[in-house]
């Protein structure tokens, strides 16, 4: 087996004390399911009295009954007993969902909320096994079932599980999870970001049921040598050495049987003639069938090959201009956190009227509807790790939450075609820490993951001193795959007509992106193009950075800032802010600015003269 397909099983299996929980399952996304969505009993804490005791000890640590009994016990309890709380007398929230956006008392709120589901449950056979699935908490989990601690988990945007196989029962199964997003110096991201920090069981939770031995993981692409190959890993969950594990692709006349190791694992490698490649212009999809004698699982997997070639981008070998923009995960039917299928066809049905065939899903997971819907629509897709601006870069359990972030992703969306890139941080200050910080997030990644390329969004410099040359002075840039970077001449570095001024020397023989570039802009609001927060201003500025960026001989995409306004509590400027990030191209109310219009032209041409 290649050195690669051990690399990248290993993340699903290392446990962190601090995110102890199983192994995660695959393919949730089209699992036999049983939803816990709905309403939710809550309670908000803020001093953390259900966790706590008045010495600020922690509960679920003493040998004590407070430590079932405070907050996670919904049983009837003795009418003598001295209790402060009761869930079934609270009001409720929905799940998924952010508690921000459904209760303006807790527009702001950052700390504790318990909440609590229950449910009966009967499995449809008595030795099958039964997983709790969360698709993301922000920020920090504490997991309780039936009144025992499972664990918890670090991280707002990836998925965990934990098996209840011997908790659950067939009546009043009661699951309580701590939920608490208070922003951290150690945290990732850290104190400081510019969207809102919304709190809560914001995706998706299941129950998943499976058989003793079941298919846990797989990871199918195009070998990274040779695009007539098929390689990756299927692993097995409770095998044993020498049971077999079927891989049909049958539209491919793929038919392939392997055994697995003591450790439940098969490497695959096979070659598959005239494979239909998954395009921009042709999305295709195989059905995969994934099969032994007790469980059966199915996806769609598109099959395409990315690498780079000096400054070019290839995608089945083929150049191809990223015609992009930058998506913050906010709902735009609801407000308030995105999670649903609906959120994501209205977002990416705006990206492709804007001519887009390449989104940045920034700057942290996003739920996985835009990703499988991404796959269906041919649209390309960067997916970041919430590294953002300042992290605490000397800290070994920061580095580890962001790689153990990094991982859970890679791990939920590994087999999609539409993700080419995985971003190791956005916007970070050069220093000895942050290199060896990042350096080492970008080789864990290339381990993982060798299918996909890297990049990072940096920050541009003036060249050898001087302010109209601009260039990429970071060693980051030597490790990526892709030179990324922000920047805003025109809006926080001087006027539109500034970037009349700005040449570029870009030393590295490798394919440029802009991640970020745009101006503010309320909708509605009008003047003349050198009046900001105009829609005229932001107009201006577009015509003119274009016209800039397209000097710049390396380029190969761009994804301006931002699709859609965004709540963020750094914006405060009365009667054109409040509280929002106006960079949008669209309001939050859903209506185009004159901008959009500018790039969708721009993008008709580039279209046009790229043929991609």
């Amino acid at each position: 087996m290649h050195k690669w397909i051990y690399l990248a099983l290993a993340f699903n299996f290392y446990t962190f004390s601090s995110f102890a929980q199983t192994a995660l399952l695959q393919n949730v996304y089209n699992r036999p399911v049983t939803s816990l969505n709905g309403e939710w009993r809550y309670i908000v804490d803020p001093y953390e009295n259900g966790y706590y005791n008045y010495r600020y000890e922690p509960f679920d640590q003493q040998e004590t009954p407070w430590s079932s009994a405070f907050f996670l016990n919904s049983k009837v309890q003795d009418s003598t007993e001295l209790l402060e709380y009761n869930f079934d007398r609270m009001d409720q929230l929905n799940v998924p969902g952010d508690w921000n956006s459904q209760r303006p008392e807790l527009l702001y709120y950052e700390g504790t909320v318990w909440y609590k589901k229950s449910f009966d449950y009967q499995r449809t056979a008595e030795e099958n096994r039964v997983f709790v699935y969360f698709e993301a908490i922000n920020y920090h989990a504490e997991v309780y079932f039936n009144g025992k601690k499972l664990g918890e988990h670090i991280g707002g945007f990836t998925p965990f599980n934990f098996e209840i196989t011997s908790l659950i029962e067939d009546e009043e199964n009661f699951l309580v999870v701590k939920v608490d997003n208070k922003r951290l110096k150690e945290g990732v991201p850290t104190l400081n970001t510019d969207w809102w920090n919304y709190g809560g069981i914001t995706r998706d939770v299941k129950i998943i049921e499976t058989k003793p031995v079941f298919i846990a993981d797989y990871f199918l692409q195009l070998a990274p040598d040779d695009r007539e190959k098929i390689a990756g890993y299927i692993q097995l969950d409770g095998a044993s050495a020498g049971e077999q594990v079927h891989l049909s692709i049958s539209k491919l006349g793929v038919e392939y049987t392997a055994e697995v190791d003591a450790n439940g694992l098969a490497a695959i490698k096979l070659k598959a003639e005239d494979i239909r490649y998954w395009s921009l212009d042709d999305p295709h999809l195989y059905q995969v069938t994934i099969a032994t004698d007790l469980d059966v699982v199915i996806d769609e997997i598109g099959f395409r090959s990315i690498r780079t070639e000096g400054s070019n981008i290839l995608l089945n070998d083929k150049s191809i201009y990223l015609r992009g923009i930058s998506i913050h995960e906010e709902s735009p039917i609801r407000g308030g956190r995105g999670y649903t299928l609906e959120d994501a066809q209205q977002l990416l049905s705006w990206a492709k009227e804007l001519g887009c065939n390449y989104v940045r899903l920034a700057h942290y997971p996003h739920n996985e509807h835009m990703v499988r819907l991404a796959d269906q629509l041919g649209m390309l897709v960067w997916e970041e790790n919430p590294v953002y601006w300042t992290i605490d870069w000397e800290n070994a359990d920061t580095y580890q939450n962001a790689e153990n972030q990094l991982a859970e992703l890679i791990a939920r969306d590994k087999n999609r075609a539409s993700v080419i890139i995985w971003s190791m941080a956005n916007e970070t200050p050069n220093s000895l820490a942050r290199n060896r910080f990042l350096g080492k997030l970008a080789n864990f990644t290339k381990a993982t993951d060798p299918t996909r390329l890297i990049s990072a969004a940096l920050e541009q410099k003036d060249y050898q001193g001087n302010p109209a040359i601009r260039t990429i002075s970071d060693p980051f840039a030597d490790i990526v795959d892709v030179l990324s970077f922000n920047q805003y001449i025109g809006w926080y570095d001087g006027l539109p007509e500034k970037c009349q001024t700005i040449t570029w020397h870009i030393e590295q023989d490798k394919p440029v992106m802009i991640s970020e570039f745009g101006a503010g802009a309320k909708q509605g609001f009008h003047g003349t193009k050198h009046a900001r927060w105009t829609e005229e201003y932001q107009e201006y500025l577009y015509e003119e950075t274009l016209q800039m960026l397209d000097k710049v001989e390396q380029i190969r995409g761009i994804s301006p800032w931002i699709l859609v306004d965004f709540r963020s509590p750094r914006r405060v400027l009365p009667d054109i802010q409040d509280g929002w990030n106006r960079k949008g191209l669209i309001s939050n109310e859903g209506n185009k600015k004159k901008a959009f219009f500018v790039l969708q032209q721009y993008y008709e041409e580039k279209a046009k003269a790229t043929r991609n």
